[in-house]
């Protein structure tokens, strides 16, 4: 009997094992599942903070219509733009005959290259140059009956090129989605130049029109725009600005009373579009 218990101990025990051997078995042959790999997305680019930066930026000015007229409303000799009248008693102010009619003032290219310095998240400033290429100015000027004119306006016409210098300050206001909207002012100094001038304001002596001539201004502007970061070191810039670059003129003619006058553009504005690059330099 108890030789028959033991080997029924030993069956019992050799069915379990061979029971666990298969299931081991079986195990082995089954495939592995792994927990799923989840991609994580490549994080946007920032816009550096804090640092120096170079930037340089390409535009097109669309000008408002500025204020065109005769420099000094002596001039011409004519009364009432008929007959010949003394120089003193030149009416043009009275009867606004030195003053253009129907001006406007032709789109130009612009180019610039700058420097500023990024304080934090919120707040950069910079110093940027700018070169225009020559816009052209038409309006009409009245032309006296005694003078070749006949008693009619004529077409004027003159080109006007800017070089502008401006300190500025941003302001950004925040990153959304990788954009960030900016806000901007700045003030400065521009340097306007006429050439090519053709109309009837013309020297006495020689029958030409007056020469090209160049003055400074008090410039100033507003901006507003968006950059978007490229990388950590690049970023584009969409941007918009008003633009108020001063006064040109020409040079001086002499009618025959011997009075000069020269002729004046006043209020030259633009609103100009403008896309750039900023490279930051930390």
């Amino acid at each position: 009997m108890r030789s028959l218990t033991i080997n029924l101990s030993l069956a019992v025990a050799a069915t379990f094992g061979l029971t666990a051997l298969s299931g081991v078995a079986r195990a082995a042959d089954m495939p592995v599942e792994y927990p799923p790999i989840i991609e994580a997305p490549e994080p946007m680019p920032l816009a550096a903070v804090g640092g120096w930066y170079l930037r340089g930026d390409i535009g097109y000015k669309l000008y408002q219509a500025p204020k065109g007229s005769l420099g000094n409303n002596r001039w011409g000799g004519y009364k009432n733009g008929g007959g010949a009248g003394a120089a003193d008693t030149w009416p043009y102010t009275t009867n606004n005959y030195d003053q253009m009619v129907n001006e406007k003032m032709l789109g130009a290219l612009d180019v610039g290259v700058g420097a500023g310095y990024k304080f934090n998240d919120y707040l950069r400033s910079d110093v940027v140059l700018d070169y225009e290429t020559p816009a052209k100015f038409k309006g009409s000027l009245w032309c006296p009956t005694a003078s070749p004119c006949g008693g009619a306006y004529e077409t004027q016409t003159v080109k006007i090129e800017a070089y502008s210098a401006l300190a500025n300050l941003y302001a950004d206001l925040g990153n959304f989605h990788g954009v960030i909207p900016y806000i901007g002012g700045g003030i400065g100094a521009s340097y306007l130049r006429t050439s090519e001038i053709n109309g009837s304001a013309k020297d006495a002596t020689s029958g030409k029109n007056p020469d090209g001539a160049g003055k400074w201004n008090f410039a100033w502007a507003l901006m507003a725009g968006v950059e978007y970061p490229i990388s950590d070191s690049l970023s584009l810039d969409l941007g918009y600005r008003y633009l108020n670059l001063g006064d040109a003129r020409s040079g001086y003619v002499t009618d025959g009373q011997g009075v000069s006058t020269r002729m004046d553009y006043k209020d030259i504005t633009a609103h100009e579009v403008r896309v750039g690059l900023r490279y930051y330099l930390n």
